[in-house]
């Protein structure tokens, strides 16, 4: 793998020309094809086999003018006051008349004013799907009643779920990373093309995947999590190359060997720390969801392309680039750094700390990860509602003008399908239906059945006591589902936006430990490769399973339990997000086996090539720490940078991701890690004989590559290698 990925350097380094150029035209030819043939993307959280899901592609069939998104206009008169036919009349005629829209219902017809008769609900009825809406349509539809004289008029509904949009709050990430760069390496030049490399390969992957959602139906959240993943990750694995390239360099290297040396070592530890993301990525498909397959497939592209880059498109700027990546200082050295100035650096002397104290600091920091952890059983998962939305947004000002007015369970509808072979047996079966739904604890009311054309299908429209997020409500879905299961004569199936919520978190829980014994095993065993030894791997997700916990412990007292929400801009805690859990625990084990890759990949380097065990564990951490606490605050930055955005979905995950980098840097491969790793002595690379012969040697710390290309090899024999 070594020797590989050093002829591919020197090739990189050589043809720089051709290679960026290379680079270059993929970009256009894929920013053209996205420009081309993108198409829109959907807020859908569908998951087939649910009965939610069932439910509604039988609606869709049988009783299609029923199926489309639906919207709601909140009408409130001044305090003190009631609302009359005459008053909210036009605003039901103006909802009717919006393209698109194909009934909405007088709430004085349907009952849905309040007993107080300040508030009334429109009921509008699309003829096609949320994510279908137009943008002219969602305006017009936000238009209905604007002009009513003395009325609030609210406007909520599944039509008001918006896409969310990639904005500005991503380029302070950046920005920040920028800046680490510019400290990590004391040099404009190195900084800089580190920087340009990441965004070239994450822009090829963010235009290729546009380019895709012309005939894949992809979730809005894909791109923004690929671009998130995309960004860290093509910055870290560019900034570990250009580390290992400037110390070659000040080792008294020649550029071009020193870039075909980086790339042959480091470069090997990003090939399998990149295998490990999207093995992590891609293996959310085991979860049976297709948007969260499409997410993870989406990421797991992007995080392939940065490894690619990384790969050749790094060597060649760096051709370009010389040795002008040194700081000004040491740029014109041609003399070596010595060892006594290396290992007089903070991070050899935090490795060498770390050594001292390994078993008081295994001791606090778990106990400290532990302690962080204990709110996670307290956590609850369920789809985002307008209920977390931001304060002022349009959909935020309907469920709570909703809410002021009726009630919190008017947000949460559900709808009951019922479908016979004929008009007599529907109607027998819907009035059955109807009987035994408004028994139901947790029901509030029915409203009267709609009925399709030829009278086979019904729907029912019932109102919970409770709101859409709320524990009472999931437990009311389960108790009308096995009431209406006696019924005969027809086929019963309960939807709505609220039950599919339901049934989208009850389906992710069943895969979560599928997913993690999967996940676990491929990368412990990819980590059994690179780093030929059982003990490692195992310390590897052990540790991992500690950033978890932590992780979702500060994240549940935040989001859910609300403390200290408002520093990250949530006025509404409430249930985590329900895909989060399986999200998190994939990117965040790909990314805490980037770290692991990095920092330990160099302490087998050392270990192979004679140091004494301990000694090597010093001089891992020692080359390493400034590197892995850079790519660890640049990754922070740029998750970080998505918490300020408003979607709740966005805001949680990049939060969570930031979190999580923090904790599995800093506390687990930087503390715990060294600290067990001196514990455990030789035997952290012991392997049993029999793996020994079974595993085949990938030489990911280059030490076949020293052996071929000894330091004073002439540049004719490097040619031939």
């Amino acid at each position: 793998m070594a020797i590989l990925l050093y002829r591919l350097g020197r090739f990189s380094f050589r043809r720089r020309g051709r290679v960026v150029a290379m680079w270059l035209v993929l970009l256009a030819l894929l920013g053209s094809a996205a420009a081309a043939f993108s198409g829109p993307t959907s807020n859908s959280f569908s998951i087939p086999g649910t009965e939610s899901q069932k439910a509604m592609d039988s609606l869709a069939e049988e009783f299609p003018e029923a199926s489309g998104a639906t919207g709601t206009i909140v009408v409130a008169a001044p305090e003190g006051e009631r609302l009359t036919p005459a008053a909210v009349g036009p605003v039901t005629k103006e909802a009717a008349e919006v393209p698109g829209v194909v009934g909405a219902v007088d709430p004085f017809e349907a009952k849905s004013v309040s007993q107080d008769g300040r508030y009334a609900l429109v009921q509008v009825q699309f003829d096609s799907k949320a994510d279908e809406v137009t943008d002219e349509q969602r305006a017009a539809y936000e238009q209905a009643g604007a002009d009513a004289d003395g009325l609030r008029v609210e406007h909520g509904g599944e039509v008001m779920q918006a896409v969310p949009e990639i904005g500005s709050t991503e380029a302070i990430g950046v920005g920040v990373a920028a800046l680490v760069l510019v400290l990590t390496f004391g040099s404009l030049v190195a900084a800089g093309m580190t920087l340009l490399n990441a965004l070239v390969g994450v822009g090829a992957g963010i235009a290729g995947l546009f380019a895709l959602s012309g005939v894949v139906e992809m979730n809005s959240t894909a791109p923004i999590l690929a671009l998130m993943l995309g960004l860290a990750v093509g910055i870290d694995y560019s900034l570990f190359i250009t580390s290992r390239y400037r110390q070659h360099l000040s080792q008294g290297m020649e550029p071009e060997d020193a870039a075909g040396r980086a790339t042959g070592t480091a470069g090997s530890a990003v090939v399998f720390a990149g295998a490990t993301v999207v093995i992590a990525l891609a293996g959310l498909a085991v979860a049976g969801v297709p948007f969260l397959t499409v997410m993870g497939l989406a990421a797991a592209g992007t995080v392939a392309l940065a490894v690619l880059v990384a790969l050749t498109l790094l060597p060649a700027v760096l051709g370009f680039a010389g040795r002008r990546v040194l700081p000004r200082r040491r740029a014109g050295r041609e003399g070596a750094e010595t060892p006594e100035a290396a290992e007089d650096r903070l991070g050899f002397r935090w490795g060498r700390a770390v050594a001292k104290v390994r078993v008081p600091l295994l001791v606090v920091a778990v106990l400290g990860l532990g302690a962080l952890a204990s709110p996670v059983t307290d956590m609850r998962l369920a789809l985002p509602d307008a209920g977390t939305a931001a304060e002022g947004s349009a959909a935020r000002e309907a469920y709570d003008l909703t809410t002021e007015g009726f009630g919190e369970g008017f947000n949460g509808r559900l709808a009951v399908v019922v479908s016979g072979d004929d008009a007599q047996a529907t109607g027998t079966a819907t009035k059955q239906t109807a009987a035994l739904v408004a028994k139901t604890d947790g029901v509030l009311t029915v409203a009267p059945p709609q009925t399709s054309k030829d009278g086979t299908t019904a729907l029912l429209g019932v109102i919970p006591k409770t709101g859409p997020s709320a524990a009472e409500t999931e437990e009311t879905v389960h108790s009308i589902r096995d009431r209406v299961a006696t019924v005969e004569g027809a086929t019963v199936s309960l939807t709505g936006a609220t039950a599919l919520g339901i049934d989208v978190s009850e389906k992710l829980a069943d895969a979560l430990p599928v997913y993690l014994v999967l996940v676990a095993g491929l990368s412990v065993l990819l980590l059994m490769l690179v780093f030929r030894s059982i003990l490692v791997p195992l310390k590897a997700a052990l540790g991992f399973l500690l950033t978890v916990g932590a992780t979702f412990g500060i994240t549940v007292a935040i989001f859910q339990q609300g403390h200290l929400a408002g520093l990250v801009g949530v006025d509404t805690p409430g249930p985590l997000v329900s895909f989060l859990p399986i999200l998190l625990i994939g990117i965040l084990f790909g990314l805490a086996m980037d770290y692991e890759v990095f920092l330990v990949s160099r302490m087998r380097e050392d270990f192979v090539h004679g140091v004494d065990a301990r000694r090597a564990v010093v001089s891992g951490v020692g080359h390493n720490a400034r590197v892995v606490s850079a790519a660890a605050v640049i990754m922070t930055s740029v998750f970080g940078g998505f918490v300020l955005m408003e979607d709740p979905i966005i805001k949680s995950v990049g939060f969570a991701l930031a979190i999580g980098v923090v904790v599995d840097a800093f506390v687990v491969r930087m503390a715990l890690v060294p600290a067990v790793m001196h514990l455990l002595g030789r035997a952290a690379w012991w392997l049993p004989r029999p793996l020994q012969r079974a595993l085949p040697n990938l030489d990911v710390e280059g030490e076949r590559l020293q052996q071929r290309l000894p330091e004073q090899r002439s540049e004719e024999e490097l040619t031939n290698v």
